[in-house]
């Protein structure tokens, strides 16, 4: 009897450590994952038209349509939950062939007013296109990032890619060039 006593105390110890084990192991904390990185592309609309340099709101030219095209390519393979651009033509040029191939709306924004934390937690998690300008586009990546890391982009330069990744919203940035 004392036998059979040890041996059931001895099967119950294991039982239990193997538990304690197995909820040990559950309890650790969990690696972030790609569902809370959030991914943000700001580039510069395509080439506008030069030709009337008072006009405050030129179309892309037949370059800059093509060079939309290709921004389109190149986001072909990725998921993008959200596109957003200017009020101006050669903005919404750019991002209506995007829009199109995600088969999303275009957001209208304002850029001294679109980076806030309202902006960050509503995109947690997802990717987003953000069309902009030579002078917006710079300063919307700098106050992603919480600093003065970017230029204003040379007025010539439409290939010129920002990728900003928020991970446990701390920010990381690069700079592509995108032909």
């Amino acid at each position: 009897m004392n036998i059979l006593k040890k041996t059931k105390t001895i099967l119950l110890l294991i039982v239990v450590s193997s538990l304690f084990l197995s909820c040990k192991d559950s309890s650790k904390k969990i690696p972030f994952d790609k569902e809370n990185t959030s991914t943000f592309y700001f580039f510069r609309h395509a080439e506008k038209d030069r030709t009337d340099p008072t006009n405050k709101n030129p179309s892309l030219t037949a370059q800059g349509l093509e060079r939309a095209n290709k921004w389109a390519v190149f986001f072909k393979d990725k998921k993008i939950d959200a596109i957003y651009s200017t009020n101006y033509k050669r903005t919404r040029q750019t991002a209506i062939p995007i829009a199109k191939e995600q088969n999303l709306e275009i957001i209208s924004y304002t850029p001294k007013l679109l980076i806030t934390e309202k902006f960050i937690a509503n995109n947690k998690g997802k990717n987003i296109v953000i069309v902009g300008h030579s002078n917006t586009t710079p300063k919307l990546v700098n106050t992603l990032l919480g600093e003065k890391k970017y230029e204003e982009i040379p007025d010539q330069d439409n290939n010129d890619l920002f990728i900003v990744t928020l991970k446990k919203n701390k920010p990381t940035a690069k700079r592509e060039k995108v032909n």
